[in-house]
């Protein structure tokens, strides 16, 4: 399914789910940590913090920070790989799940109220 946006109504989009994001009850999320998190739930696992920082194009401790904000969030969780203890697992987590799901759900909201 593609949909036509043109810049204007992108833009509209994101604003109004940033200020969804903002006002709600739910943590709002930088971007890095945003984009850390989606990668974890819509890319599949297994994730590393090596991996993720490579992947954002970051280095390890940015990835290290954000993931210790998303835990105490309980967004994801971390552990040691049995196999390779100097790799760092990143996992999902039920409460994780339900806030990208309820992200994409906010998501459409606002594309349905976008004007034509």
């Amino acid at each position: 399914m593609s949909i036509a946006l043109r810049p204007s109504q992108a833009l509209r989009l994101w604003q109004q789910v940033m200020l969804s994001q903002v006002r709600g009850d739910a943590p709002d999320l930088t971007a890095r940590q945003l984009a850390i998190l989606l990668t974890v739930y819509l890319d599949p696992p297994p994730h590393t913090v090596r991996g993720l920082a490579t992947r954002l194009d970051v280095t390890k401790p940015v990835i290290t920070r954000a993931l210790d904000t998303m835990g105490a969030l309980k967004l994801v969780s971390r552990h040691r790989d049995a196999l390779d203890k100097r790799n760092v697992l990143v996992k999902r987590t039920v409460e994780g799940a339900l806030y990208v799901e309820r992200l994409g759900d906010d998501i459409i909201a606002k594309a349905h109220d976008l004007p034509l």
